[in-house]
């Protein structure tokens, strides 16, 4: 063992002393390697005491059974030790997923086998950041459930909507889009930096007319403003929601109602924004007023505007490239959070679109709107 002098300390090499064990306060590993043969990598590691096995190994070993999986190394566990054994590689991403891990059990958030999933995915492609940073910052906590975003692209955005006064959220069904601009809108209310939440999209979809549907206009609008309601009442407590939607504290419109409005102190959430025309688009971007924050959310890639309307949604991109304090955030879908087949299901439609001829496409949805029309 060799004690160096750095910066008036004395620094222990234990790397001079042949098999020598490294300690840490949280983690103990021990890689053992030799250069004369090829033989696989291993690595020990040790769990806190404080930590009970079963928050690491999952309920039987489930979680590392998902390891082993997607990972290129054996695994196994004696007491609170994990020992790791294979690739050089593979053993070090394991040795730094079960330290991500451990990370966020200590935290006193519960690990799943999704989250497992997602710190595997996230390792080594985070740069600075790491997954339990990403996995452990709370948003919002309502009735029992705390709402935080669950990949790196849903942390940037997350980021983005605090640190610029636009964010456009664009990407697939399920990403998390609307759901996390919601829970930022009721984060910010309750911190008193808004004095209102105001939701809207397009009443308008899929070919529909209003003037053909039945009831009244509150009958024929409200089942497009429903996907909001559904999120704000994840947030918000159930009795309150209708005092808060009676004072105007939160108000959920369609998007022609915003036409005319300066919105002061208020957090404006735009959904659906594909359906926009370019003139919507223009329109309800300027309807924002001194200390209030825009957030705009949707998929390109279901548009339902007649044909010949070009997406505002489509347009903005190029149209605001560049514009300081308005950032873009692209959401893809490794981002779906929910049932994991939706996730499957966008990436199959992703590889159709990229193998059909967009003139194609065009034509269908051109005939499509024809029939549509009365």
């Amino acid at each position: 063992m060799q004690a160096h002098a750095r910066g008036g300390g004395a620094c222990l090499d234990w790397s001079a002393r042949p098999g020598a064990r490294r300690g840490t306060t949280n983690l103990e590993t021990t890689l053992s390697t030799d250069t004369t043969a090829p033989r696989p990598a291993t690595r020990r590691i040790t769990i806190p005491a404080s930590i009970p096995m079963v928050n690491i190994v999952g309920p039987r070993d489930a979680f590392l059974r998902i390891l082993e999986r997607v990972l290129d190394a054996d695994i196994h566990v004696r007491g609170n030790e994990i020992t790791l054994s294979g690739s050089a590689e593979g053993v070090t991403q394991g040795a730094e997923v079960l330290t991500e891990m451990t990370t966020i059990v200590r935290t006193g958030q519960g690990l799943t086998g999704d989250a497992v999933e997602r710190i595997v995915s996230m390792n080594g492609e985070a740069g600075e950041l790491h997954p339990a940073e990403v996995l452990t910052q709370n948003i919002l906590s309502s009735r029992g459930k705390t709402i935080r975003p669950k990949t790196l692209n849903q942390k940037r955005y997350v980021d983005a909507i605090d640190a610029h006064t636009v964010v456009f959220g664009i990407g697939p069904a399920g990403t998390g889009k609307t759901y996390l601009a919601m829970a930022k809108a009721v984060q910010a209310l309750q911190a008193k930096e808004v004095n209102r939440i105001i939701l809207t999209r397009p009443a308008i979809e899929a070919g529909e007319r209003l003037g053909f549907l039945p009831g009244t206009l509150n009958d024929k609008i409200d089942p497009y403003l429903r996907p909001l309601y559904d999120a704000l009442h994840d947030m918000v407590d159930a009795e309150s929601v209708p005092k808060l939607l009676t004072a105007g504290t939160i108000e959920v419109a369609p998007l022609a109602y915003m036409r005319g409005r300066t919105l002061n102190d208020a957090f404006i959430i735009l959904d659906e924004a594909q359906n926009t025309s370019m003139e919507q688009m223009k329109m309800f971007l300027t309807r924002l007023g001194f200390n209030s924050k825009i957030v705009v959310t949707g998929d390109v890639t279901q548009v339902d505007l007649p044909g010949g309307v070009k997406s505002g949604l489509r347009e903005v991109q190029s149209i605001l490239d560049g514009v300081e304090d308005i950032a873009f955030c692209q959401l893809t879908n490794h981002d779906v959070v929910r049932h994991r087949l939706v996730g499957r299901i966008v990436a199959a439609y992703d590889r159709y679109d990229a193998t059909e001829p967009p003139p194609n496409r065009r034509d269908h949805r051109d005939r499509r709107n024809r029939k549509d029309r009365p």
